[in-house]
């Protein structure tokens, strides 16, 4: 409003000395001074308020014009007539500025009609150019501030967008930095946790015995830091020249099953023949992970005595992958209720994992959908439990 309240000042100060030039000319006869300065003021007045009330200004402009030119007080009403042709065509809108300009066109010519001056067409000339000269100085205000406007809004979605991207992809990270720590200290807590109680029972009867298994939880230990240095050093990391430590694959099963056999579960490995040849990275490191977070669970519930088998076999673009065991501690781990009775005797009823949040089987379904598979997790046909997972595997071509 101060550049509006500026334009009006000036135009109230040309028609007041236009005024006190009359009055000092007896040829001129002019209104006594306490009707020509409230008019004058009134007349400009609502150019104030034009961008917040544009069609109330415009308006009054308009009918106070009418007066203001009648008695010849100055051109306070011309320009402000003007201005609001201009006003009303860039902030409301083209079909309210052409209502306006006929309606100002039409004041006009009566205006003249009703009371002719000498150069009456010469008037007519000018304010026909002036209407014409505003409207299209409203029509390329308006069209900039359209595209401004137009800008703004394109920029502000980008932000959205920028920011929903930015939370997805934080998302998606935490889950898998989630998943990679749930896989690393799981299974190795676990080792670390049988070998340990291993270790207390044989640590009088067979000392041999419990020193295996303590160097076993040393070794565990040690890799489990190792992976958590690992991950660690991959979120401190804000470049992308520090040295990074390969992700076990897939070839790597068989160590897996090697650590779970001295941890005192027997572990059958069967690959079939060129079914690791040419994985992705991303599926055989899925196939890892499945794998072994299936073997953590077998070693925590399946109880003594039970035995394990892993089957990984290719199937055209799918790898199969199926984890049983015979244990009895299926009653403990983590699936949707089951219905049919529990192996080797065990109570009939729903078989739940007592770990809080079942963080490891929702591990294994994240790392099958991402792929676009599918986990299976319940009783195995013949008894004990099963863990069946189908990864498509899609080969650039």
């Amino acid at each position: 409003m101060a550049g509006d309240s500026f334009i009006a000042v000036v135009l109230l100060f040309t028609d007041l000395l236009i005024y006190v030039a009359a009055v000092e000319t007896p040829e001129l006869p002019m209104p006594p001074w306490y009707v020509a300065v409230p008019l004058d003021i009134v007349m400009v007045a609502p150019l104030v308020f034009r961008r917040k009330a544009t069609l109330w200004s415009a308006y009054l402009v308009l009918l106070i014009g009418i007066p203001h030119g009648a008695l010849e007080l100055g051109a306070a009403s011309a320009f402000a007539v003007m201005i609001s042709i201009y006003s009303v065509l860039v902030y409301v809108g083209r079909k309210q500025g052409l209502l306006y300009l006929a309606a100002t066109l039409t004041i006009s010519g009566l205006q003249l009609w009703a009371d002719p001056p000498q150069d009456v067409w010469v008037l007519a000339i000018i304010g026909v150019f002036s209407s014409a000269l505003c409207w299209t100085l409203g029509e390329f205000a308006g069209a900039r501030r359209a595209y401004h406007e137009e800008v703004e809004a394109r920029l502000h979605l980008l932000e959205t967008e920028r920011d929903q991207a930015t939370r997805i992809a934080v998302g998606e990270e935490r889950g898998r930095i989630a998943r990679e720590l749930h896989d690393v200290v799981a299974h190795a807590v676990s080792v670390m946790v049988v070998q340990a109680d291993g270790a207390s029972y044989a640590v009088d009867g067979n000392p041999e015995m419990a020193k295996r298994a303590l160097q076993t939880i040393s070794e565990t230990g040690r890799g489990a830091l190792a992976e958590l240095r690992r991950l660690l050093d991959v979120l401190r990391s804000d470049g992308d020249d520090e040295p990074r430590v390969p992700q076990p694959d897939a070839s790597a099963l068989t160590d897996l099953a090697d650590r779970i056999r001295q941890a005192g579960v027997p572990v059958t490995l069967a690959i079939g023949t060129e079914a690791l040849a040419g994985l992705p990275a991303g599926v055989s490191l899925g196939v890892y992970r499945i794998v072994q977070e299936s073997l953590t669970n077998t070693l925590k519930h399946a109880g003594q005595g039970a035995q394990a088998e892993v089957l990984v076999r290719r199937e055209a673009d799918v790898i199969d992958v199926r984890v049983t065991d015979d244990g009895a501690g299926g009653a403990k781990q983590l699936v949707p209720t089951a219905t049919k009775a529990a192996p080797h005797g065990a109570p009939a009823g729903p078989r739940r994992l007592t770990v809080p949040g079942g963080n490891g089987l929702i591990g294994m379904k994240e790392r099958a959908n991402v792929f676009g598979g599918t986990l299976e997790v319940g009783p195995a046909p013949g008894g004990g439990w099963q863990v069946h997972a189908r990864l498509p595997v899609r080969l650039a071509t």
